[in-house]
C-alpha cells in the first residue's frame, strides 16, 4: 500500500485563468485529513441537485457513527440531524460523526462512500488521491496532492455555486452550542470565503484556501504546516506574493495597451451568458447546462453553470438554466450552433466577470 512520501506542499493558482502562481511538491501524496470533508460534501451537494436529498433531509446517527473519535459533533445513537446542520457541522466543526452520517445516508457505508469520492476523484482530474473514509481520520491509503484539493476546491466552485457559501461560516449553534469556525483566515485575510482546514498528527496542519478581491480569485493549498499558526502565517505570505505577481502581470499588461483603454475597461466590467431553458427540478436544468457546454464544448468550456430559481405568480418554481462568464462573441455563436442541434438557447448579457476557469492545470 502506498504511502505518504513528504509532509510539506503548497501551491497557488489563479482560480480566473487556472495558471499556477506558486508550486512546492505539489504532485507529492500526502494525507489529506480534513480536507477530505471537501469530497464528502461535494458529493453531498451532488445528491440535492439530483433531489436524491434536500437541507431539511433528516440523517439518522449509527452507532458507528458515534463511535468516530474527535473532533465531532457528539451526536447519540439514533438521533437524527438536518443535512443544512450537517454541512454546517462539516464546515465549521469538521464533525468525524456527522461525516460518517453523511456517508452511510448517501451508499449505505462509509466504505462504499469512499470509493464514490474516489471515483468522483478521477472525474474532476484528481488523479493522485484515493479516499478510505469520509472523514480523513488516519488511514495509510488516503492520500492526495496539493494539486488535486486546488483542483477540487475550483471544482466546488464551479459546480455549485449556490452551495459553496457555506465555507464562509465563520460558526453555527446546534442543541444550543455555538461551534466557531477552525479557518481563522476567513476573519484575518481580506477576501477569504473559504474553504477547509485539516490535521492529523501524520500530515501536520492543511489548508485550503479561496480569496476573491474585485475580479481576482486565488486558491491557495497548504500540507504539512507545524501549527495551525504556522500554517495560517505561511498561506498568508504565499497569498501575499501571489496576488502581487498577479497584479504586476495585470499592470504590465494595462501599460501596453493603454492606447486602447476604454474598450478594456469595457471588457472587464461587462460579460456574457446564454440561457438553455427552464424546467421544474433544480437537476433537470443542471443537466441542461451540462449538456449544453458538452455540445458547444470549444465555445462554453471557460462558462461558469449558474441555474436560477424563479417563483411564479401560481407559487411554482421554475429553474432557468444558465451558463454565465463568457464573451457576447461566445454567446452567440454558441446559441446558434445549439440551435442547429435542437437545443434552447438565449443569448444574455450579464455585468460579473466568470470567476472560475477552467481546472486543467
Amino acid at each position: 500500500m502506498n504511502s505518504a512520501n513528504a509532509k510539506y506542499a503548497s501551491i497557488v493558482i489563479n482560480a480566473n485563468s487556472g495558471k499556477v502562481l506558486h508550486q512546492t511538491n505539489a504532485d507529492t501524496r500526502n494525507y489529506p485529513a480534513s480536507l477530505t470533508k471537501m469530497m464528502s460534501l461535494y458529493i453531498l451537494f451532488d445528491a440535492i441537485k439530483d433531489n436524491t436529498l434536500d437541507l431539511n433531509t433528516k440523517l439518522k446517527v449509527s452507532r458507528r457513527a458515534v463511535r468516530q473519535p474527535a473532533s465531532r459533533l457528539g451526536l447519540r445513537y439514533g438521533q437524527s440531524i438536518s443535512v443544512h446542520d450537517a454541512i454546517l457541522a462539516i464546515v465549521t466543526k469538521s464533525a468525524n460523526d456527522v461525516a460518517t452520517v453523511i456517508s452511510e445516508k448517501i451508499s449505505g457505508t462509509e466504505r462504499s462512500f469512499a470509493l464514490k469520492m474516489t471515483s468522483k476523484a478521477r472525474i474532476l482530474g484528481m488523479n493522485r488521491t484515493t479516499f478510505r473514509n469520509a472523514s480523513g481520520l488516519p488511514h495509510r491509503g488516503q492520500l492526495s496532492t496539493a494539486r488535486d484539493m486546488a483542483r477540487l476546491a475550483l471544482a466546488l466552485i464551479r459546480d455549485h455555486p449556490n452551495f459553496y457559501n457555506y465555507f464562509s461560516t465563520k460558526g453555527f449553534k446546534f442543541k444550543g452550542r455555538h461551534h466557531k469556525n477552525h479557518n481563522k483566515l476567513l476573519t484575518t485575510y481580506q477576501g477569504v470565503d473559504g474553504i477547509k482546514t485539516g490535521y492529523i498528527r501524520a500530515s501536520g496542519y492543511n489548508l485550503v484556501a479561496s480569496v476573491k478581491r474585485g475580479n481576482q480569485r486565488l486558491i491557495g493549498v497548504v500540507f504539512g504546516g507545524n501549527s495551525s499558526k504556522h500554517r495560517n502565517r505561511h498561506m498568508t505570505r504565499l497569498l501575499n506574493r501571489a496576488f502581487k505577481k498577479l497584479n504586476n502581470v495585470i499592470a504590465r499588461q494595462d501599460s501596453k495597451e493603454q492606447g486602447n483603454k476604454k474598450s478594456i475597461t469595457l471588457s472587464k466590467q461587462v460579460m456574457w451568458g446564454i440561457q438553455v431553458g427552464a424546467f421544474m427540478k433544480y437537476s433537470q436544468a443542471f443537466k441542461a447546462a451540462k449538456i449544453a457546454i458538452k455540445t458547444a464544448n470549444r465555445l462554453l468550456i471557460t462558462g461558469e453553470i449558474n441555474v436560477v430559481s424563479l417563483k411564479k405568480r401560481s407559487g411554482r418554481i421554475l429553474y432557468k438554466a444558465r451558463i454565465n462568464g463568457i464573451t457576447k462573441r461566445q454567446a452567440y455563436k454558441a446559441c446558434r450552433y445549439l440551435k442547429k442541434k435542437n437545443q434552447h438557447c438565449m443569448e444574455r448579457l450579464i455585468r460579473r466577470r466568470t470567476e472560475v476557469a477552467s481546472i486543467n492545470f
